[in-house]
Order: structure tokens, then C-alpha cells, then sequence
């Protein structure tokens, strides 16, 4: 079975087939680039999984402003690719239901699906089919959550001899993995809510969403340990440290201040201080979220003030125990605390990240101690930012030294109010592609032929929803002058 490290040994270091299908792929990487015919690598209209007319209309005219031949076909190649390769979409007992894969595994990440589709979000307004497609993701979500809500990947359907059916762990045939990370459960909360502030649709929100949601808050009140471990414990028979967890699967000891442990980093990496800070701070934001729908929709005046107490201890521990004393950059938020006075100073490149707070509506922009970790965490003080002859930008121990994630690039993009910044990391993310015509999860410092992941629909998707935003905002000129 393929696994995301198999994928990247096998398949990803230099010039690999590109994965959007192997039997699809008829063009070189490398020669229409080069010679300036820059034919598109979509899949052919009739083996797309999913078709958008507004998607659609959105690339003509974006593409159409983009003076550089080569950004013009990056963008179009890109921003469909979550649509194009990974959505399989259908009506389950009346009600929308939709399967996202990652890309190259076939199971659905309640943390990717969320963020595969997310840029599409401002198209439903005039996308009914679009909007119903959306809509699938969150209630094949809220499925998800009820089956196990400690689960951070599932299969399409019962899989009894899943690779990771050997886990020590509490699996179950439809899980395909089972690492506890925070923002499992906070994405699908970030796309119900603001689904329902674009669409003003409130279907999504029936019986078995309200019980997702007092689940979330469950599991949170559970990992924040006042009361022991808890339930949940994972260990894996592997070669990598970051794969299992210590101490008989429970990990590193914390103090219990209020924070929520995660196990697991957005990179499926094992935290070292399980406090791990970005998730902490995008809970807060889906916790309040989770609130305000009980508030307005569903009328659940228990669940609302349950979300909203533990928002507020969340957000205070924060406050106490993640905001630490950097001796370069002042007040900045640590990677990771244990609530007994340790901090870890890094960043990872996979969102919710420190970088991407802003991003997530996690902290203001302006915050200073945000300005601060940002800083801290786009130097070489940050010991996974890396620089070279290719690129720049931050990576993490999920790949190891060298290897710059256009992920992060696109998050210091979508977080910068310079545009001298901006427009630095949009020809590096074009410079980077191994003139493949796509992002990739990871490319080399000093040579972009060497690279993981030919198919990864997140990045992809986000490259293009960077393109699209600029462009609402009026900064083609930055695109186009690179």
C-alpha cells in the first residue's frame, strides 16, 4: 500500500512521472517548458472528476492577465487540480456527499479535503453544482468525525486490512490512518462556517453535525489531560522517530494549564512538546465559529456555551504559557510548549503553521508578537528555514534538511504586506516547478529536480488560489512583474 513516506522514496527525489494519472501523462516535464509550448497537463475534459463552470470561467480570465507565458500555465494547470484529479462526487440518502483524496493515497485527510477545496469557496455564489459538491465534503466530514474524531485520514469505504491496521491504537476498517492532531477537527469547522457565510446555506448543519460538533469539543476537553491521558494512545512499528509516540504511545508528559495536547503535527509528524501552539490557536478560532452557528442556526444554547468557555481557557493559556521570550526576537509564539516551561523555537512548513496564522484567522496581521515570530521564523534562526542557489523558504523534519515546501512560500505570500515580498516568492514558486507545470511538497534548496510528491492537489490548489486573490485585489501588476 502506498503511504505518504513510500510515495516519497519511490517515486518523488528528481524528474518523476507527474501523478495525476501515470496512464494520462503523454507530455515531458521538461521540454514543452522550455520551448515555450506550454500545453496543458489537465487530464482530458471527459476524465475530469469534477466540473466547474465558474472554476472554469475563473481561469480564462485570470489566465488571460497573466503576461508570463509559463505563471499563465502554472495557474491553469493548478488552480483545478483538486476538481480535475481528486473529488468523487454523489447523492447519499438524499444529501450531497463527496470523497476528497490527497493526491497520491487514496484516502481522505480531514485536513487536506478541507483545504483542497477551500479556494473555490467565493465561486459557489454563482455554482450551484459547485455549491453541492462543497457541501458533500462537510457532511462526508461530519461522517468522518462520528465514525472517530482521534482519526486524522479515512477510507472511501471499509478497508479490514489496511496497511495501518497494525497500529497500536484503537483502528477501526474505515480509518486509513489514526494520529491525533488538532486541526483534524478544526479545518472542517473553518469549512462549514464559512460554507454557510458565503452560501447562507444552512443544510449542512442537521442532527449528526451537532453531534460532530460536541464530539470536537469532547476530544479537545479530553486531550487537555486534567483528568489523566485520556483515551487516546498510538505507536507504529517503524524506522522514524516522528511516526509513533513515547512513553507507551502517550508521548511526551505536559502540564495540564489548559492547552490541548495534539499528538501529531499537520506534517502526521509526533510532536515533541505536545502543546503544539498554531493548532491551539486555530481551535480557538473554530471553537468560536462552532459557537456562533449554535448561536444562529442551530439554536443550541449548551453547545454555544460550551464552545465558548473552552475558546476562552484556551486562549488564555495561550496567552500565559505559549507567548515565550525569544533572546533575538522578544515576545514570540513558540512551535510547541509542554506547560512546564519548555518552548520549542521552530516553524513547519504544513498550515496551521506560525506563519500561516493570519491565514487562518488565528491572529491579526498587525499582532506584534505575530511580526515578531514571523521574523523569527523566516530566518536561519528557525532551524527548518533553509536557503540556497533555488529558493528559500521553511521546510520541516517531515522530508529533512534542504528541502524547501512551496507551501511555505505561498503562506509567507499570503501573510506579507509587502509587495516587494510577494512578488519574491511568486517567481520563486515559478522558478521551482522543475518545469513541470505544478507545485510539488518539497524541492532542494540548490537543485529543483530534486523534489517530492508529483501530485499533491493541496498545494496546487492553494498556488492558484493565491494567483486568484491577487488578482481580485488588484495586484496583477505584481504578478506580471516578476
Amino acid at each position: 500500500m502506498t503511504t505518504r513516506r513510500n510515495f516519497i522514496r519511490t517515486s518523488a527525489l528528481g524528474f518523476t512521472a507527474l501523478a495525476l494519472n501515470p496512464s494520462r501523462v503523454t507530455s515531458s516535464m521538461t521540454g514543452n517548458a522550455r520551448n515555450n509550448r506550454y500545453v496543458s497537463k489537465r487530464p482530458a475534459t471527459g476524465d475530469r472528476h469534477f466540473r466547474s463552470t465558474a472554476v472554469e470561467q475563473t481561469i480564462n480570465r485570470v489566465k488571460a492577465k497573466i503576461k508570463d507565458p509559463k505563471l499563465a500555465w502554472m495557474f491553469e494547470n493548478c488552480f483545478p487540480n483538486t476538481l480535475d484529479t481528486t473529488v468523487s462526487f454523489s447523492i447519499q440518502n438524499g444529501r450531497p456527499d463527496t470523497f476528497v483524496i490527497t493526491g497520491d493515497i487514496d484516502a481522505m485527510w480531514l485536513r487536506d479535503s478541507s483545504a483542497q477545496v477551500w479556494p473555490y469557496l467565493p465561486l459557489t455564489r454563482k455554482d450551484n453544482q459547485l455549491k453541492q459538491m462543497i457541501a458533500g465534503v462537510i457532511n462526508r466530514q461530519t461522517k468522518c468525525i462520528l465514525i472517530d474524531p482521534y482519526a486524522n485520514a479515512f477510507n472511501r469505504e471499509p478497508k479490514p486490512d489496511n496497511e495501518w491496521m497494525t497500529d497500536r491504537t484503537e483502528m477501526k476498517p474505515m480509518l486509513h490512518e489514526r494520529k491525533w492532531e488538532i486541526d483534524s477537527l478544526a479545518y472542517p469547522v473553518r469549512l462549514a462556517y464559512n460554507y454557510w457565510k458565503t452560501t447562507g446555506d444552512t443544510s449542512v448543519f442537521d442532527a449528526d453535525w451537532t453531534k460532530a460538533m460536541n464530539r470536537v469539543i469532547e476530544t479537545f476537553r479530553e486531550q487537555q489531560r486534567k483528568e489523566g491521558n485520556g483515551p487516546y494512545k498510538f505507536q507504529r512499528k517503524t524506522e522514524r522517530q516522528l511516526d509513533t509516540l513515547n512513553n507507551d504511545g502517550w508521548g511526551n508528559p505536559v502540564n495540564p494549564v489548559g492547552l490541548i495536547v495534539s499528538s501529531f503535527r499537520p506534517s502526521d509528524d509526533a510532536t515533541t512538546f505536545q502543546f503544539l501552539v498554531p493548532s491551539n490557536l486555530f481551535a480557538v478560532t473554530s471553537l468560536k465559529q462552532i459557537a456562533e452557528i449554535a448561536q444562529k442556526v442551530t439554536r443550541d444554547d449548551a453547545l454555544a456555551k460550551a464552545a465558548t468557555a473552552l475558546a476562552k481557557e484556551v486562549h488564555d493559556a495561550i496567552q500565559k504559557y505559549a507567548i515565550v521570550q525569544h533572546p533575538k526576537y522578544g515576545r514570540v509564539y513558540a512551535f510547541e510548549v509542554d506547560g512546564f516551561g519548555n518552548a520549542y523555537f521552530m516553524d513547519d512548513a504544513n498550515v496551521p503553521s506560525l506563519l500561516a496564522l493570519p491565514y487562518l484567522d488565528s491572529v491579526d496581521l498587525k499582532d506584534p508578537v505575530y511580526s515578531n515570530t514571523r521574523k523569527m521564523v523566516l530566518s536561519e534562526d528557525n532551524p527548518y528555514f533553509f536557503k540556497g542557489t533555488a529558493g528559500e523558504g521553511i521546510g520541516g523534519p517531515h522530508i529533512g534538511y534542504d528541502m524547501i515546501w512551496p507551501m511555505s512560500i505561498i503562506m509567507r505570500a499570503q501573510t506579507s504586506s509587502s509587495d516587494e515580498e510577494i512578488k519574491h516568492c511568486l517567481r520563486m514558486l515559478r522558478n521551482t516547478d522543475a518545469d513541470t507545470g505544478f507545485m510539488h511538497e518539497s524541492f532542494h534548496k540548490d537543485n529543483t529536480a530534486k523534489f517530492t510528491r508529483s501530485w499533491f492537489a493541496w498545494v496546487n490548489t492553494l498556488f492558484g488560489e493565491l494567483i486568484v486573490e491577487l488578482e481580485a485585489k488588484g495586484k496583477m501588476n505584481l504578478i506580471n512583474n516578476i
